[in-house]
């Protein structure tokens, strides 16, 4: 896959320019699910972004466990001639991808809450995944399992820690719904001036 991107200029230049943008249009999108959230209204949507942040953190320190006990070079660390780098190289480990463990983390525990918003979170997740082995920063296999990582934190999250997410969302539902009030106010006041003005 490496190859076949790299070797291709009008491919290249659309999977490297999707990876720059990828992951922080994913975090937005994340955030979004709180900050879209009508205050003092129903918690799902806030749930699911709490519950979002906290697995990809979850498996993010699992992958930091995982690979302390391998620390599998990287493909161009092991394959220089075979893999073109088509973004920043590191030096950290290759296996599991921490790119690929935070994204279906996130993607994952959406799911529980919401189908239609959690399929499009798992959309999200696979492209930023197979970016990062068309950039030849990581093995397929590197990529699984930072998938597996992730379903398996998104489940200890949802199930085994709902019970502290609700108590999370309430405490800083506290302060954020206050300071977003006012915001949903003056968005109702725009939607009905243009109801008005069509």
């Amino acid at each position: 896959m490496n190859d076949g991107v790299a070797t291709r200029d009008w491919l290249e230049d659309p999977v490297t320019r999707l990876s720059d943008v990828a992951v922080p249009l994913y975090a937005l999108a994340t955030v979004a699910l709180w900050l879209l959230t009508r205050p003092y209204g129903n918690p799902r949507w806030k749930l699911a972004c709490c519950s979002a942040v906290l697995a990809s953190g979850v498996g993010l320190a699992a992958n930091q466990a995982i690979s302390h006990l391998w620390a599998r070079p990287r493909p161009f660390t092991d394959h220089p001639l075979l893999t073109h780098v088509l973004a920043a190289r590191t030096t950290d480990p290759s296996f599991p991808s921490d790119h690929a463990a935070a994204a279906f983390a996130i993607a994952f525990a959406v799911l529980v809450f919401s189908r239609w918003a959690g399929a499009l979170f798992v959309v999200g997740a696979t492209l930023i995944a197979v970016s990062r082995i068309a950039l030849g920063m990581h093995y397929p296999t590197d990529v699984l399992a930072g998938l597996l990582v992730g379903l398996a934190s998104a489940t200890l999250v949802t199930r085994a820690g709902r019970p502290w997410v609700s108590r999370l969302v309430g405490l800083v539902s506290r302060v954020s719904d206050p300071l977003l009030r006012p915001v949903w106010g003056g968005m109702r006041r725009v939607a009905s001036s243009l109801r008005v003005f069509p």
